[in-house]
């Protein structure tokens, strides 16, 4: 079973991200049992059956827009949030919208090409669970990358984890 990184812990990822193929229509798929996140397609398609489904989650590509998502956060658990390439940032202030904006307390999980750098900077923006693509790393060196979370005490900035800059919480004497 693959591992990916869940709220500050390694564990193994017991849910499926559903991909469709060229050739499958969201209109017409069955889902499988158990946790799965499912294209946003098809939640459209299937929106009425799937609400409220224990585990059911939605994973947004990053040219897809989480506003089209907001009014219906309430009845799923979590939201992926795709990074087709490592170079494509959408999906960073995606995250943190729906913390920010939208108030979203469920899962948000970063798929696709997330890189052990971004890890750090994905927590920041609000994600809480990172599942690089299977293969990529071994347990070993996601268990290195879990520790490196803590390499920084203190961020300087503001974030979604932490929306008060430096400046703002230190203490200094008068």
């Amino acid at each position: 079973m693959p591992k990916l990184i869940k709220n500050g812990q390694l564990v193994d990822d017991n849910a499926q991200v559903l991909i469709l193929d060229e050739t499958q229509a969201p209109e017409e798929l069955s889902l499988p049992e158990g946790p799965v996140f499912v294209p946003f397609a098809v939640w459209q398609a299937h929106k009425g059956q799937l609400s409220g489904r224990p585990g059911l989650g939605v994973w947004l590509d990053s040219h897809e827009d989480v506003a089209e998502l907001a009014e219906d956060l309430g009845e799923i658990s979590g939201v992926a949030l795709n990074f087709p390439k490592f170079t494509d940032g959408r999906s960073y202030s995606a995250a943190a919208l729906l913390r920010t904006r939208y108030g979203f307390k469920g899962e948000i999980r970063a798929i696709g090409d997330v890189l052990r750098d971004q890890f750090f900077f994905m927590q920041r923006c609000g994600f809480d669970t990172i599942q690089p693509k299977a293969g990529k790393y071994s347990d070993a060196q996601l268990e290195a990358a879990l520790a490196s979370l803590q390499d920084f005490s203190t961020p300087y900035q503001a974030a979604v984890d932490q929306p008060a800059p430096l400046f703002r919480r230190a203490q200094r004497a008068a």
